[in-house]
C-alpha cells in the first residue's frame, strides 16, 4: 500500500479513531467481543497501530430493531496509510472475518468504521468514493461518543468544532450504550 505523504505527525497529536461493532458471532469467533479482539489483531500486520482502545460497551441497534446488542468500542491508532486506503484495509479486515455487505444497519458479525482522521474533512460531494470524514453520523451515536470521549476526552469534531462533550451531551435519551462493569459479561 502506498504511504500518504500527507502523514499525521503521530496519533496522539491529530487523532485517527476507528470504530468497532459486532452482534454476531463467527464459527471461528464464538462471541461478538471475540470477533472484534480478532480484528484489533489483525491491524498491525497491515501498517495500523493501535494506540488506545476505550472499555467495550453493549449497545442497542441504531435504528431500534428485534436484532441482537452490539459490542462496541473506539481505538486510536496510528498509520502512514491514507484515509482511503485505511478505509480499504479496514474492509479487508472485515471481509477476512466474514462481513458480507447487504440490508443497511442488518446484523453482522464486524463493522469497522473510520470514524476521524484528525483534522482531514471530506464531504461526499468531493469523492466517488465511499469516504466521508468524519464519520456522517458519529455525532449521532453513543456508541461510538462514549467510549470515545473515553479515550479522547478533549476531542473536537473536525468539521463544526464542537467538544466531544457538549456531542454526547446532545445524543438522544433513547440511545443506549454502557460500558461493561466486567469485562466477563461480554463471555456470558
Amino acid at each position: 500500500m502506498k504511504t500518504f505523504s500527507g502523514r499525521l505527525k503521530s496519533a496522539s497529536e491529530e487523532g485517527v479513531f476507528i470504530g468497532l461493532g459486532a452482534n454476531l458471532s463467527t464459527p471461528e469467533h464464538p462471541t461478538p467481543k471475540e470477533v472484534l479482539i480478532a480484528a484489533l489483531a489483525m491491524l498491525p500486520p497491515i501498517g495500523i497501530a493501535v494506540e488506545r482502545r476505550s472499555r467495550w460497551y453493549r449497545s442497542a441497534p441504531v435504528p431500534a430493531s428485534d436484532q441482537p446488542w452490539f459490542t462496541n468500542a473506539v481505538v486510536l491508532v496510528s498509520s502512514a496509510l491514507s484515509p482511503l486506503e485505511l478505509m480499504a484495509a479496514l474492509h479487508q479486515v472485515e471481509d477476512m472475518l466474514g462481513r458480507r455487505r447487504g440490508e443497511r444497519w442488518a446484523a453482522r458479525p464486524i463493522d469497522l468504521d473510520l470514524i476521524a482522521y484528525g483534522s482531514c474533512v471530506v464531504d461526499a460531494s468531493e469523492t466517488d468514493d465511499a469516504l466521508v470524514l468524519p464519520h456522517p453520523r458519529m455525532h449521532e451515536r453513543a456508541f461510538v461518543l462514549l467510549p470515545l470521549r473515553e479515550i479522547a476526552p478533549d476531542w473536537r469534531h473536525p468539521k463544526t468544532g464542537i467538544k466531544i462533550d457538549q456531542l454526547c451531551g446532545d445524543l438522544n435519551v433513547n440511545q443506549v450504550a454502557r460500558p461493561f462493569d466486567d469485562e466477563t459479561e461480554l463471555t456470558a
